[in-house]
Order: C-alpha cells, then sequence, then structure tokens
C-alpha cells in the first residue's frame, strides 16, 4: 500500500511539473510575441484583429497588414474586401 501511494505522490508531482513547465514557456512565448520578436510581427504578416460572426458560415474580419486595417468579408465561397482604411499614426502602404 505504501509502494501505491508512494509511486501515486510521484506521478502526481511529475504532472504538476510538466503543467507548469508548458505554463511558463506558453506565457514566455505569448511576451515574445507581443514585443515583436515573434514570427507573427514581422512587416509582411497580417495580424488578425477579430472577426464577428454574421451568419451560420459567414464573418466579418478585422486585418492589419502594412500600416492599413482591412475589413474582409469571409464566406464559403470565397473572400471579399469590405473596406481598407489607415492605422492611426501611419501612413497607408507605409511598411510598420
Amino acid at each position: 500500500m505504501t509502494e501505491l501511494m508512494l509511486n501515486l505522490a510521484s506521478t502526481v508531482v511529475a504532472l504538476a511539473f510538466v503543467l507548469m513547465l508548458a505554463y511558463l514557456l506558453l506565457r514566455g512565448w505569448r511576451r515574445l510575441q507581443d514585443r515583436g520578436m515573434g514570427p507573427a510581427r514581422s512587416t509582411d504578416a497580417l495580424l488578425f484583429v477579430r472577426a464577428l460572426p454574421v451568419g451560420t458560415r459567414e464573418r466579418v474580419v478585422l486585418m492589419d497588414h502594412a500600416g492599413e486595417r482591412w475589413m474582409l468579408g469571409v464566406t464559403a465561397g470565397g473572400i471579399n474586401l469590405l473596406a481598407r482604411w489607415p492605422l492611426p499614426g501611419t501612413k497607408p502602404g507605409d511598411d510598420r
């Protein structure tokens, strides 16, 4: 019985260690991306801002790219540009 409890305790400790390590790695990765050091911050990258569902398979999506915010209509049949405007503090077409 003591051996079973010892095995169970060591399993719980190992699981807690793995979960803590995963949490810390994900948190560190998120901080790198927020500082612009991750792959999502290159000048040619599209940055997802937000999506709003307007039907069962349709949505309006906001994306940032090259100093502009794009409003896209996404349906099962394709993607359409609805609007495009400059981000505050940038000129259209400027690479940030």
